[in-house]
């Protein structure tokens, strides 16, 4: 198969979007495509083709195709990108099956199963010269760009503190959550977004104590993680995250950043929030940002504009990080007790 790049998609017409699965995840995204005027669902992929027929009716343009299985989806010539949202035991497969077919790829998080098969995807499309990215929509939330950028202008001082956490109550009819064979993992589908959040602001630690609670068929349910962070100040005392997870329970899904000079905090649900708080002090400042929609489409910007520019990464959803995340899960894994599902 031929590795030449994609060539840009142009300027004068629609990113032609294609769905590889239709559950609640793409219904979110696809909706979130509809408030954008250059964007277009043009076809989908189920292994049920009445499911998929019934997905680009609601969701797709008028002459959109609804196919019943993923390989006749990542063949269609008119699709410029596919939007992978089959649950993530299923991403490198997947994936791949795109690549092959010569198309950008927008993958659900988490990215795959561990690091080592998210660096294997990684090198094979940038062997094929074609985009890949983790669809982490929260890195591209307007609220925590603002939040990063104020962070990084040194708003809060010298940083020494990031926390967050984020919980529900687990459907128990949402097979990804429960079975172990599509990857259930309450810290690859739920905890990536506190450790996400971690990154962003404090980089890679170099220090990592978990501990969780695993289900009965050995995947982990709930978690929490002390992480320490690289970079001392001039106070000399190196930065920490506190962080938890489940799928167990309501927690608060907040979310903190904390320095010398104040801190942000943002409310529930941090991983797409619309507001945030800057505390000086006993002066307390809330600012909003606008967000489109459920936040979704602000990924699906950020895809075209590099596709556009004939660009294969993305700053804001860099596979750098994504696999770094990644490595960072695996030893979280191994410190609860679970044994890397793949």
């Amino acid at each position: 198969m031929s590795s030449t790049p994609a060539a840009p998609v142009p300027a004068d017409r629609p990113l032609r979007w294609g769905v590889l699965a239709t559950g609640k995840i793409a219904g979110s995204f696809a909706r979130d495509l509809a408030l954008l005027d250059d964007h277009e669902v043009v076809a989908a992929g189920s292994r049920d083709v009445e499911r998929a027929r019934a997905f680009v009716a609601e969701h797709g343009t008028a002459d959109a195709r609804g196919y019943g299985s993923y390989e006749e989806l990542a063949a269609d010539p008119e699709v410029d990108v596919v939007y992978v949202a089959s649950p993530h035991g299923r991403h490198l497969e997947d994936a791949t099956l795109c690549l092959d077919a010569g198309k950008a790829v927008l993958c659900e998080k988490a990215l795959t199963l561990d690091a080592t098969t998210g660096r294997r995807l990684v090198e094979h499309a940038r062997e094929r010269g074609l985009f890949l990215a983790e669809a982490m929509w929260m890195r591209t939330n307007p609220v925590i760009r603002e939040v990063q950028r104020l962070v990084g202008e040194g708003a809060l001082g010298e940083l020494g503190e990031v926390r967050a956490e984020l919980g529900f109550v687990a459907d128990p009819d949402v097979a990804r959550l429960w079975e172990p064979e599509l990857g259930a993992s309450a810290l690859l589908d739920i905890g990536i977004y506190p450790l996400t959040f971690a990154h962003l602001l404090l980089g890679q630690p170099h220090t990592v104590a978990a501990a969780g609670a695993l289900h009965e068929r050995g995947f982990d349910v709930a978690g929490g993680a002390t992480l320490v962070h690289e970079g001392c100040g001039e106070r000399g005392v190196e930065p920490v995250s506190s962080l938890a997870w489940t799928q167990l329970a309501q927690s608060d899904n907040t979310a903190s950043v904390a320095g010398t000079e104040g801190r942000i905090e943002i409310g529930r649900r941090f991983h797409h929030p619309t507001s945030f708080t800057l505390v000086r002090g006993d002066d307390a400042e809330t600012i909003d940002v606008p967000v489109i929609g459920r936040g979704y489409a602000h990924e699906a910007v950020e895809v075209a504009a590099c596709l556009r520019a004939g660009r294969t990464e993305s700053d804001l959803l860099p596979l750098d990080a994504t696999v770094q995340l990644q490595e960072l899960m695996d030893t979280i894994l191994e410190q609860v007790g679970v044994r890397t599902p793949a």
